[in-house]
């Protein structure tokens, strides 16, 4: 009872902040100079203002802005994202088309930055004020600093244009009628620059708060008590520090789950990889408010629920811990 009790209320907090973040993503996209009109009636080589205001009707552009707003929270509470100008489809339509790419590439990303992170941060932690600690400190330190896009074109000039080992850009190689193992195997390798790219960066922060997480724990006195009683220090490391220096870095890795997705703009920008981050980037550059919109309140609702998920793996790591 309890339980249905805090997935009901955390639930209600989700939709009341997706409906706030649906609100201020609008007035923030109306803000921005420029609309799809506009862009298209050049594209069209069009500056008739009668066919101008003929697209503003078309699209519901020459309304009042809170009737705009008013008419675009009425769909979102109906689970319609609304139509896109440019591409000529629902906004749910095309999100759910590059969803897949987007759930591969930051769910490998962000099992690997996590995998990675906790085993390099637990290494530094037990061999703490050692070379080997400061040689982790500072590989984490670099790639946490290093932007993500320069980091992903060093990538593609090294393993793409000198040793020619990795594809660099799209999902699968173009034209190789593929299928099968073969077709997943074609995937994988495409997969890995902007993976390994991405997943480096979450990687470094992960690294640095299991070391500080590790190093807090190990101070306390039931650590001291487990080698008071002669426990082996590497079941002192995974069963009693370990476990219980988790609970900050899933905390982290619960919010930055979910932007992950958004996040992924300028890594799937680098390598034409077809996700949800590429469709935003396009649909600003095009000014196509519902699709830009679509996406900002879909990453939103991403992040809300690997937010509540979170909760649950909390009482998982981290038994004294009650859903309240």
């Amino acid at each position: 009872m309890k339980r249905l009790q805090f997935m009901s209320v955390r639930v209600l907090q989700g939709l009341l902040a997706l409906l706030v973040i649906a609100t201020a993503n609008f007035m923030l996209v109306r803000a921005a100079p420029g609309d799809p009109v506009s862009i298209m009636a050049g594209e069209a080589g069009a500056s008739d203002p009668q066919f101008v205001a003929q697209l503003r009707a078309q699209f519901g552009l020459d309304q009042p802005l809170p009737t705009q707003l008013a008419n675009y929270l009425g769909h979102v509470v109906q689970l319609d994202l609304g139509y896109s100008y440019r591409q000529q489809q629902p906004v749910a339509t095309l999100i759910l088309e590059r969803l897949p790419a987007t759930l591969l590439l930051t769910g490998t990303a962000f099992a690997l930055s996590l995998a990675m992170g906790i085993g390099l941060g637990a290494l530094a932690s037990r061999n703490a004020g050692k070379w080997l600690d400061s040689a982790i400190t500072v590989v984490a330190l670099v790639f946490y600093a290093t932007p993500l896009y320069w980091l992903a074109m060093m990538a593609v000039l090294l393993f793409t244009v000198q040793l020619d080992l990795l594809p660099a850009f799209g999902f699968f190689t173009v034209g190789a009628d593929l299928s099968g193992p073969a077709k997943w195997l074609d995937i994988a390798k495409h997969l890995i620059l902007p993976a390994g790219t991405l997943g480096l960066f979450y990687m470094a922060v992960y690294a640095r708060m299991t070391r500080a997480a590790m190093l807090e724990v190990a101070q306390m006195d039931f650590v001291k008590t487990a080698r008071a009683k002669g426990v082996r220090p590497g079941r002192i490391q995974r069963r009693h520090i370990l476990r219980n220096a988790l609970l900050p870095v899933v905390t982290l890795a619960g919010i930055q789950a979910g932007g992950m997705i958004g996040g992924a703009v300028l890594t799937e920008t680098v390598f034409a990889w077809p996700g949800i981050g590429r469709l935003m980037f396009d649909a600003l550059l095009q000014r196509d408010y519902n699709l830009l919109m679509g996406c900002f309140l879909f990453t939103a609702a991403m992040a809300v629920l690997f937010n509540l998920i979170t909760d649950f793996v909390y009482t998982l790591v981290d038994p004294r811990i009650e859903l309240g």
